[in-house]
């Protein structure tokens, strides 16, 4: 679990550089479930950032094992565009 927080932490650092920030570009937020919750428990928080002017995503984590997890949220971080400035 520890391997998958880092690497949401990086998520944010990889859709956030200096030339997006010197144009006003936010980040794109993604958010991952853990155990016993799924990508709606991110609704309100989606709604938040949203009204907030960030782009967001909840990713639906399958939770079957950490490997497979991070291969997933991996899949879906490739799939995300980052603004070009």
């Amino acid at each position: 679990m520890k391997t998958l927080s880092a690497s949401l932490v990086a998520v944010v650092a990889v859709f956030t550089n200096s030339a997006s920030i010197a144009h006003g570009v936010k980040p794109t937020i993604v958010l991952v479930h853990g155990a016993f919750a799924d990508a709606s428990s991110w609704n309100s928080v989606i709604k938040i950032l949203d009204k907030d002017g960030y782009p967001a995503v909840a990713v639906a984590n399958p939770t079957r094992s950490v490997q497979g997890d991070a291969k997933y949220v991996t899949e879906i971080l490739a799939g995300i565009k980052s603004p070009s400035c």
